[in-house]
């Protein structure tokens, strides 16, 4: 039988097809979606896949989380193991939120899944993944700490049918709303990721249409070959050997013992092995995660620091075995808690990775970044209509310096790709006054190439009986600089009273807010690369008149005199302290 040619030209068409229809369904999603995670901070991803299952295409817009990208093949494949997608129906969609056996990282993560069928053959699956606000549980947005099991998080929903011929099966929704606490928003949610899949399906049918069903299949194979080969090719830049690192989180929001993430790189030319087994035991709070979790963070690592434009898909990962331990904190074996380990944990295995490959290639590898995606879920009665509502938002914080670049200020780094919630939104939305937002002067890791700064963002709660949950790390142990590059400030977060008092925040906490109250949250800067002392005195002065360092932190940290006054940079004195 003779293989079927490849032309280079219709690979490039067919490609920039495919990629265009996984933006348009996340961008209907965006456009249909009721809560503001997702319509404003677009906590949203998308991807076409395989009619076996493995994920092709997902989209490249500015919209999509590296770590959503990760887990949802695994959800696609556990649906496929629940339904034989050969035997569904065109409008069938598939449900399913729980990590376990495998799938969405947490609870909060619906993935809708959908078989596209042409002239009734099953030729592709889309899927989409969304954060809803609120999947019922102990607290408000579902992502509680002082919980130990999954129970305890919210509603599990294992692969289920949702959609049937292009409707809500009135049922199931039933039940769902009955535990969820935002039920307009949740629904709302919901169909909006069933529209975004109805694009999908419409744009690969007229794909087939033009092109005949073996055309966009033989293409969809060879995309998965394509990044198979450009991935062989990317891991031979790191030398053949083995890499070891470690890091830690600071407890898990019931004990405060500190939990240490190992790995050990085997670099061997054309393929890579990422070890992470001697990684400690699970924990008792909800920062255990599944393997898909960790692949996840494995395969944004070698795609960002190896080849960034690599198209990423199953083929993109044949070259790459993640090796995890079974009752470990990266393989939570069920029903251990897991909700907040999207928010620190992936972020610690990201950090951990990055550490191990500095020495190695230096100049594909930044100094930590913030080290958490700094969520805080605040829900409770809305005393100007009697709903209940819950605000979710993950706070950017300060990107690590590289070997010829700074980090940026106040961005979601590693495995979100979050947006902000305009502070117009919020308070439209949410009973929350937002008294204060902005950048946090002399937090940045300092070197010759600055780390990032943090943000600072004041809510003042208004009405009663209203429940915080902070999950956060990096307070007691600032992101690291690397190559004489120093550490980032450390996170903070506080409540303020009307009376003026102040009661300080663990950094993973679900706990209550008095009416008035002002939540004072802080993220970590980015760490440094290099001798803050070798930092251009030009630079260190337009950090000083941005208002980034001080004019003390200029002198004590970089050396650089910086006249207050006129604000020039005073050359004999800087001289003098710097040697």
């Amino acid at each position: 039988m003779t293989t079927p040619t490849i032309d280079p030209i219709t690979l490039e068409v067919m490609r920039n097809g495919f990629y265009s229809i996984a933006d348009e369904m996340i961008a209907a999603l965006v456009r249909s979606s009721y809560s503001t995670n997702i319509k404003d901070r677009r906590d949203t991803s998308g991807a076409i896949y395989t009619g076996g299952g493995d994920v092709v295409v997902v989209a490249q817009s500015e919209i999509g989380t590296p770590l959503h990208l990760g887990t949802m093949h695994s959800a696609v494949l556990s649906a496929m193991d629940q339904y034989p997608f050969e035997e569904l129906e065109p409008g069938d969609a598939v449900a399913l939120n729980t990590p376990y056996p495998a799938g969405p990282g947490h609870l909060n993560d619906l993935c809708l899944i959908s078989p596209i069928f042409f002239n009734d053959q099953l030729i592709a699956i889309t899927a989409n993944q969304a954060h809803h606000v609120d999947m019922g549980g102990f607290a408000p947005g579902s992502m509680p700490f002082g919980v130990s099991e999954i129970f305890q998080e919210g509603l599990q929903i294992p692969p289920v049918r949702l959609f049937r011929n292009g409707e809500l099966d009135r049922d199931l929704w039933n039940m769902i709303a009955q535990n969820v606490r935002p039920q307009k928003e949740v629904r709302g949610d919901l169909l909006a990721q069933f529209a975004a899949n109805n694009v999908a399906q419409r744009r690969l049918i007229e794909l087939a249409s033009r092109y005949g069903v073996d055309t966009v299949e033989q293409y969809l194979d060879e995309m998965l070959n394509y990044s198979e080969r450009r991935m062989k090719a990317a891991l031979k830049q790191i030398p053949i050997g083995v890499y070891e690192f470690e890091d830690v989180m600071e407890g898990d929001g019931i004990v405060t013992d500190k939990i240490t993430i190992r790995v050990r790189i085997e670099a061997n030319g054309d393929s890579l092995l990422a070890d992470f087994s001697e990684t400690d035991d699970g924990c008792l709070g909800p920062l255990n995660c599944r393997w898909p979790s960790v692949a996840a963070c494995v395969y944004y690592v070698l795609k960002a620091c190896l080849d960034p434009e690599l198209p990423p898909n199953a083929g993109a990962y044949r070259p790459i075995d993640v090796r995890v331990r079974d009752g470990s904190l990266l393989s939570a074996q069920y029903p251990t808690a897991v909700c907040n380990a999207n928010i620190i944990t992936t972020q610690r295995i990201t950090d951990v990775l990055l550490g191990a490959l500095a020495p190695v290639i230096p100049d594909k590898v930044l100094a930590a970044c913030s080290g958490t995606m700094n969520l805080l879920n605040i829900g409770g009665i809305d005393p100007r209509n009697g709903i209940y509502y819950n605000y979710i938002e993950t706070y950017a914080g300060g990107q690590g310096a590289m070997h010829d670049v700074d980090g940026m200020d106040a961005v979601q780094n590693h495995m979100t790709n979050t947006r902000n919630a305009p502070v117009e939104s919020i308070e439209l939305a949410y009973p929350l006054l937002v008294e204060t937002y902005g950048l946090v002067p002399d937090s940045e890791g300092p070197g010759e190439n600055r780390g990032g700064v943090g943000i600072r963002r004041h809510l003042r709660v208004t009405g009663e009986s209203v429940k915080l949950t902070l999950s956060s790390d990096r307070v007691e142990i600032g992101p690291w600089g690397l190559f004489g590059g120093s550490s980032a400030t450390p996170s903070k977060c506080v409540i303020n009273a009307p009376d003026g008092s102040e009661k300080p925040l663990p950094s993973k906490v679900t706990t209550s807010v008095s009416n008035n109250e002002v939540i004072k949250t802080q993220t970590p800067g980015g760490g440094g690369w290099g001798d803050p002392k070798q930092r251009d005195p030009r630079s260190v002065q337009l950090d000083v008149l941005e208002g980034i360092v001080s004019v003390e932190r200029a002198r004590d940290i970089y050396g650089v005199a910086i006249d207050a006054n006129s604000m020039e940079v005073d050359l004999v004195t800087t001289e003098r302290l710097r040697n």
